[in-house]
């Protein structure tokens, strides 16, 4: 039997790989080397390792090999999943109101690890299509053709077969900051590279990981454009407001340390000062300034969200805010419609008066 303490997940030469005692993490990293090598981003296979890792210590903890694993074993591993209990969540039947479940991993996490399980036998069905997937497949995902999904070529659009192992996940609307949330936590920054990042975020819509992956020729500080490369390695070209664009140029003039870093973003001081700037530093960055501002939400996807709402308040025309979201389908931008108060009030506020003037006659 392995001990489950003895496996860790590392980043080596530029991939992830799960280290252990046992042979049974070759087909693992084998994986998640082919992942990588069809282009997967790197954040993607950073999470698929810390799933993969996670499912292979649960496996030690039932003597069970990655190779010997078969379908009531997977039950078994989503169940556990679905009963985890996890540090800081209430115990017995007390339910949490935020999360609105007594124990157990969010639904989304349940997913992507089954995804990367999922992912992991049929890889192994590639090197060898003797070796049975234990994944239980189910009826091809239903999805209405909406978007750029419908149209004369719709009947192209053949639904995937999903697994049998996900759980449901509640749809929620994204939320952005307030307008005093807002003043409250860019006046908190200090430095121009912060405040430069919180910029591109509210006023570009940029992702975190699109603002850390910014190189210095990316930015046009002169005409306002910055080149973006965003999810699946797809490129687009957003304008910078021009009050961004002087912070930028600021930033690059006097505060920026001089390094061989292509990235526009880097550490400013500390034994890595001159490198790129990295999720976990922005993380740490933002974690540290909503605590200072007092804005609970001021997460930096919700300075995303905020600059999609003020998009669709605006009366945006729809793509137009996905082609400067980068959303893959427009469907994702027209949560920003739904979202919107003003278009809600109005709407709502146009009905009444149709109701009160039926009630006059």
């Amino acid at each position: 039997m392995i001990d489950d303490g003895e496996l860790g997940a590392i980043g080596r030469d530029g991939r992830w790989v799960v280290e252990g005692p046992s042979s049974m993490l070759a087909m693992i990293n084998d994986f998640l080397g082919y992942c990588a090598d069809r282009g997967y981003s790197r954040s993607t296979v950073r999470a698929y390792a810390f799933d993969l890792l996670h499912f292979a210590r649960w496996l030690a903890g039932e003597s069970r090999s990655v190779d010997e694993v078969t379908t009531e074993d997977l039950l078994g591993y989503l169940s556990a999943c679905r009963t985890a209990q996890l540090p800081g969540q209430p115990g017995g039947n007390v339910v949490s109101l935020r999360s609105g479940r007594a124990k157990g991993y969010a639904p989304a996490t349940i997913n992507r690890r089954m995804a990367a399980i999922s992912g992991l036998y049929s890889f192994r069905a590639i090197r060898d299509p003797a070796s049975p997937s234990p994944v239980p497949r189910g009826p091809a995902a239903r999805r209405s053709a909406r978007g750029e999904r419908a149209g004369l070529l719709g009947h192209l659009n053949r639904p995937k077969p999903r697994s049998k192992l996900r759980v449901r996940e509640p749809r929620r609307l994204p939320r952005g900051l307030d307008p005093r949330e807002t003043r409250d936590l860019l006046g908190s920054f200090r430095t121009d590279r912060d405040r430069a990042i919180a910029g591109l975020m509210l006023l570009s819509g940029l992702r975190s990981a699109e603002v850390l992956g910014l190189n210095v020729r990316d930015v046009d500080v002169a005409r306002g454009w910055a080149r973006v490369i965003g999810k699946g390695d797809k490129e687009r070209r957003v304008p910078v407001d021009p009050d961004v664009a002087g912070l930028i140029q600021t930033y690059l003039l006097a505060e920026r340390p001089e390094t061989g870093e292509r990235a526009m973003f880097v550490v400013l001081k500390g034994p890595n000062r001159g490198q790129r700037l990295t999720a976990a530093g922005l993380r740490r960055v933002f974690r540290y300034h909503r605590e200072l501002a007092g804005v609970p939400a001021g997460h930096p996807h919700a300075l995303r969200h905020t600059f999609g709402t003020a998009l669709a308040e605006a009366s945006v025309d729809l793509s137009v805010i996905q082609a400067l979201m980068g959303h893959d389908h427009v469907d994702s931008s027209a949560a920003y419609i739904h979202l919107a108060p003003t278009h809600v009030r109005a709407a709502y506020d146009a009905a009444r008066d149709r109701q009160r003037q039926l009630e006059r006659r």
